[in-house]
């Protein structure tokens, strides 16, 4: 249990730079102790004591803001930073490793007694305010962006972003991982929009120069339709004085 302990604050320390020391990990971090009581009420739940963990379950909620159902399945080394309004429902499986920012969601699409939440690889990060909804797998070492809603399987090592989600990036196996940069995501539909407006803009351009060369064109058939015409009257004069052509 004391080895157990350890590895949460140690993992704290890898993922929080402002953690500055153990004490104030135990006494200060909600996300180290709703992890704690969530082992406590895991336990219990397995055991058969349903009415006891789900207490549990709801005293770890008032005191730390996140909820936890005890029949979650929940890996070693896993870090939640700040944890406010975290919920992860019953059937919901986190793989070891996972980083969770505040706000995240691991609900489900149906109120059928069934498997219904997401199951979460090893080393996925999943940003602040994101939904995963229903019987989906995110891969391992995915990065899931802030306030995205993902409802698809994520393949190992993508980024998705936007609402509904939409796999922007993936990385190769052997890329090293790295932390979800959060204020550098990119937008996948105003990068659309762009494209569409920079082929607007070339269409725009290629209709002009069509219109020019027509200008051009019509400028050319006038001349011609005037000296035509210059003709038509030297020769209507010269038959009119008796000369002929």
């Amino acid at each position: 249990m004391f080895g157990r302990l350890k590895e949460d604050i140690d993992v704290a320390f890898q993922n929080d730079p402002a953690a500055r020391s153990k004490l104030e990990v135990i006494l200060c971090y909600p996300g180290v102790h709703a992890l704690w009581l969530y082992r406590i009420s895991h336990y219990l739940w397995k055991r058969g004591w349903i009415i006891l963990s789900r207490f549990i379950s709801h005293l770890n909620r008032f005191l730390t803001g996140i909820e936890i159902h005890p029949a979650a399945e929940i890996g070693r080394g896993v870090f939640i930073d700040h944890g406010m309004g975290i919920v992860i429902g019953e059937t919901a499986v986190i793989g070891e490793g996972c980083l969770l920012y505040k706000g995240v969601v691991l609900g489900g699409t149906t109120i059928e007694k069934t498997k219904r939440h997401p199951n979460l690889g090893r080393k996925v990060i999943v940003g602040s305010n994101a939904c995963i909804l229903g019987n989906i797998t995110i891969g391992d070492c995915a990065r899931i962006g802030s306030g995205s809603v993902v409802t698809k399987d994520v393949p190992p090592h993508a980024t998705v972003v936007g609402v509904p989600g939409r796999i922007i990036k993936q990385r190769k196996k052997d890329e090293q991982d790295v932390m979800l940069d959060h204020g550098q995501l990119p937008d996948p539909i105003a990068e659309a929009i762009m494209v569409v407006l920079k082929e607007n803009c070339r269409l725009k351009q290629r209709i002009k120069k069509l219109e020019d060369t027509l200008k051009l064109s019509s400028g050319e058939d006038e001349r011609i339709s005037e000296t035509e015409s210059e003709v038509m009257t030297i020769f209507m004069k010269n038959y009119k004085d008796g000369d002929g052509i």
